[in-house]
């Protein structure tokens, strides 16, 4: 399966495709394009799009990541968690949901910082989000505080 998003990925455009390979398809494979560009690539590759106008996932009030844990019927708490992160992190004006949501974003905007591309963002930044849920996971678990 293809998915295609805006180039120059962040927060909600890195959690996605963490998203998708972790949890919906291990083959995805991922695109990133200029913004207008979203919606013909979507239709000429036969790829979702997501996270830009027009896509089938839009990010139109919540984020990417909240839409493909509800439509692949994703019911894994840990999840749920990092879907508040990732929404607080993402979404203008909801920074002070989450505590961890700062760090995130921070993090996520140093990406452009230390890669050359999206494709070497997504290979690196797996392992923040893959560290993320397995803090998570043990909270929940309460192997740590």
């Amino acid at each position: 399966m293809k998915w295609v998003t805006r180039k120059h990925i962040r927060v909600n455009r890195v959690a996605t495709p963490w998203l998708i390979q972790r949890f919906v398809d291990k083959q995805a494979k991922f695109l990133f394009v200029e913004p207008v560009e979203v919606t013909q690539v979507e239709q000429s590759h036969n790829a979702i799009g997501f996270d830009a106008p027009g896509a089938k996932y839009n990010h139109d009030g919540i984020t990417s990541f909240e839409q493909v844990i509800r439509d692949y019927k994703l019911n894994d708490s840990v999840l749920k968690e990092l879907l508040e992160i990732v929404h607080a992190a993402d979404i203008p004006g909801a920074i002070e949901q989450r505590p961890e949501a700062s760090g995130l974003r921070a993090i996520s905007h140093g990406f452009p910082l230390v890669t050359n591309n999206d494709d070497e963002t997504l290979q690196k930044a797996f392992f923040i989000y893959d560290s993320l849920y397995a803090y998570l996971q043990a909270r929940q678990q309460n192997q740590v505080k």
